[in-house]
């Protein structure tokens, strides 16, 4: 582990209780998910540019949205927003099997290259359209969703939760929260969180 990033774990320890994912962040050098311009800004608890108009999010609300989201070792994940591929890394300590959707294909594969030169082996690279999820993959166990989908939470999404399984979801125009939701049987638990800044959501062009 480098010492930039367990700095960085250490750093945000007030505010995230979970052990694992305090030691998943320690892990994964977040440098390596930058662009070289951005890496002297690396470990510092911001949103940092990257390609295609995107953002890496702030390490704070990374290690939230995985707090949240309560993952066990054998549990199948959908992330929403590749994106730098960091919160896929991060993914992939935390769960058995990540599913990652990007509608950007050269995010995907510069992402997909680096999970590869760290070894991560567990992360399946898609591109497509986020908001409708994943279907023939589904059910899902935890949905994490770094991008914002409007004032809604995507119905396809929340079908695609198992019995159990966890959604983190942004939601909200300028004002935006983090939303939990839960599934429990044919029920759906919505719990509103603390808020955050995220990037849309775009969804693909209809033919």
């Amino acid at each position: 582990m480098g010492i930039e990033a367990r700095e960085l774990a250490d750093r945000l320890r007030s505010a995230v209780a979970d052990p694992q994912v305090l030691s998943a962040i320690a892990a994964v050098p977040r440098e390596r998910f930058v662009p070289d311009s951005e890496r002297e800004r690396a470990y510092e608890n911001i949103a940092l540019p990257i390609s295609c108009g995107q953002t890496i999010s702030q390490p704070l609300v990374v290690a939230r949205m995985l707090e949240l989201l309560a993952l066990d070792a054998r549990d199948r994940v959908l992330d929403i927003g590749t994106g730098s591929g960091y919160h896929a890394a991060l993914l992939a300590r935390l769960a058995g099997h990540v599913w990652t959707i990007e509608r950007h294909a050269a995010l995907s594969e510069q992402a997909r290259t680096v999970l590869a030169s760290l070894g991560v082996e567990n992360v399946s690279f898609v591109v497509g359209d986020g908001y409708i999820g994943l279907p023939e993959r589904a059910p899902f166990d935890a949905i994490n969703v770094a991008a914002a989908p409007g004032e809604e939470i995507p119905r396809a999404l929340e079908q695609q939760l198992a019995d159990g399984g966890r959604l983190v979801v942004p939601i909200g125009g300028a004002n935006q929260h983090l939303i939990r939701i839960t599934r429990r049987g044919d029920r759906l638990e919505r719990k509103r969180l603390e808020p955050v800044r995220f990037v849309p959501l775009v969804r693909e062009p209809e033919d």
